[in-house]
């Protein structure tokens, strides 16, 4: 398995690995991650509506596990892995309507187990999360959670209005990348288009820097996955001005403030989940030329 990098790695220390597919094709599920194993739960069939299944990867015997069945079929979910328990909260119901039920599998039992519900039903949502995307619509709000406090800061808002973006956490900036932009008012006329844009934000000078030209992502994409992975800010896949999904894979070095080019996915597709860990990114599932059942991984070379 590959080792963290202690500094950025060039374009040649990305490597992408195939695992197994998952048996269930599926699109907006929700993957965890505990101890070498990847639970994927929920999402989206074949059939368009919420799925109960659940499945799990052993990730150095590469060999998949059926699990009991989520009490509540769900797609969009949040799922995050505590100590022996995999917590799965909030997403969608089979009448699109958002979910506030929050359902525990512990893993030692095999069982499933309701627990107390949100406060408010949601769909959509993230818990402990590294990167992500940004919504379907066009909005520019940007707020943080101290969980500490458990209050909400706004913060400046994100300058361009774009949907299916992709957002990232590298070097102690937020990073919000490419998307769908809309016509706005003055525009009337014009037609939604993809953009390449990179904006930053920086924390500790409370203000956003919208990047030239000579900073924007190579390909113009949206709905894609975004993470952080040897000391640089990965985009991989989503949909472009092609016809088809995209495989195509880029890198931004900060340091170099320069995007390169990286190994391609194996199977491109847009609308992935994905789970970041320290060494490597997955992408689960989405949509390739339906709902997919793939499950790759970007990976570093081990002294990268």
């Amino acid at each position: 398995m590959p080792v963290p990098a202690m500094a950025a790695a060039t374009a040649r220390s990305f490597f992408w690995e195939v695992f197994p597919p998952m048996r269930t094709c599926r699109v907006y599920c929700s993957p965890a991650y505990q101890d070498g194993h990847l639970f994927v739960v929920g999402g989206c069939g074949q059939a368009g509506l919420p799925l109960d299944t659940v499945e799990m990867l052993d990730v150095h015997s590469q060999k998949w596990t059926v699990l009991p069945a989520l009490p509540t079929p769900r797609a969009g979910a949040a799922a995050v892995a505590v100590g022996k328990q995999v917590l799965v909260m909030g997403g969608m119901d089979s009448r699109q309507s958002p979910l506030a039920s929050v359902e525990v599998f512990n893993t030692d039992e095999g069982k499933w187990e309701k627990v107390a519900a949100l406060a408010q039903p949601s769909m959509g949502i993230s818990a402990i999360e590294r990167g992500g995307r940004q919504g379907k619509l066009p909005v520019t709000a940007f707020e943080g959670f101290d969980l500490q406090t458990r209050s909400w800061t706004r913060y400046p808002s994100v300058p361009s209005r774009r949907a299916f973006a992709g957002c990232a956490m590298a070097d102690g900036c937020f990073f919000s990348l490419g998307g769908l932009q809309q016509p706005g008012p003055h525009n009337f006329y014009s037609r939604p288009h993809f953009v390449n844009t990179v904006e930053m934000f920086d924390p500790e000078q409370g203000a956003w820097s919208k990047q030239g030209r000579a900073v924007r992502m190579r390909e113009k994409r949206a709905d894609f996955v975004a993470g952080c992975l040897g000391g640089r800010v990965v985009v991989a896949g989503g949909l472009g001005n092609q016809s088809f999904p995209l495989g195509s894979v880029e890198g931004f070095s900060i340091p170099r403030k320069k995007w390169e080019l990286l190994s391609p996915m194996p199977t491109g597709r847009c609308s992935c989940s994905s789970y970041q860990a320290p060494s490597l990114l997955f992408v689960i599932g989405g949509v390739a030329q339906g709902p997919s059942g793939a499950v790759e991984a970007l990976c570093l070379r081990e002294g990268a």
